[in-house]
């Protein structure tokens, strides 16, 4: 058998269980997943496969009868166990679809734990696809090896994020200029506490409208990702990779 590292590695909701997480226990695979295994990576019956999801761990498997569409599964050995996420939140604003499937794959692997997208007065798409980005999120969380997949909201107007968010938690966002608006930076990323999140902006930033109701919100905290004006995705990845950095830290 290969080391467990490289055997294929799927997400398994925990209603695919016919039982509690044990060896012996099976599981069923979803169409596209039988054909995934059988059709692409052409593994047949008794070859070892992992699965995963936030309940239950990982786990090594034994791969039963497989057919076109539809085979299953048998736990046979924990190979890691269940371990709770540092609760991490994006808020961005939609961007084009190659540019927010990024977002939805770079906030995964970084350790988003929710995406709320939002709708500013520079955004440039109002509608997603709920389905797609869902299969986004679930591919990159196989790929990271993480144990869980994240939630992501209905699109929502900025000013519904702001009235909805709680006032024990931080909302760093990213201002570009912020200077020039006469704004005080005073806090770092790297301080984050579970629960917080980072809102990042359209292309072309925020509206002067919009950073004044921003900055009169007592949870917005404005920070800079640096000298260089980022595009949006870019600035994701730079915010997270800072916040990701606090949280871990905040473990140790």
């Amino acid at each position: 058998m290969s080391s467990p590292e490289h055997l294929p590695r799927l997400f398994v909701p925990q209603d695919a269980a016919g039982g509690p997480a044990e060896a012996g226990t099976s599981c069923l695979l979803s169409p596209a997943q039988a054909r995934y295994l059988g059709t692409v990576m052409r593994k047949k019956a008794g070859d070892s496969v992992r699965v995963f999801n936030a309940e239950m761990g990982e786990w090594l498997t034994s791969l039963g009868e497989i057919r076109k569409d539809r085979g299953s599964l048998t736990l046979t050995e924990r190979l890691r166990p269940p371990c709770q996420q540092p609760d991490l939140v994006l808020a961005f604003a939609l961007l084009k679809r190659d540019a927010t499937d990024m977002v939805l794959r770079m906030g995964t692997e970084l350790g988003v734990t929710r995406f709320l997208p939002i709708i500013t007065e520079r955004t440039n798409t109002h509608r997603t696809n709920p389905e797609r980005l869902a299969t986004i999120a679930t591919e990159a969380s196989e790929q990271c090896e993480r144990l869980d997949i994240p939630t992501i909201a209905e699109p929502c107007p900025l000013a519904s994020l702001l009235g909805a968010w709680p006032e024990d938690a931080r909302l760093f966002t990213a201002m570009e200029r912020a200077e020039d608006r006469g704004v005080s930076l005073h806090s770092s990323l790297r301080h984050a506490r579970a629960g917080d999140g980072l809102l990042i902006g359209p292309e072309g930033g925020f509206s002067d409208t919009e950073c004044r109701a921003l900055l009169a919100r007592p949870a917005i905290t404005p920070v800079s990702l640096g000298p260089l004006v980022l595009r949006a995705d870019t600035a994701v990845a730079a915010g997270l990779a800072l916040m990701g950095d606090g949280l871990r830290s905040a473990q140790d």
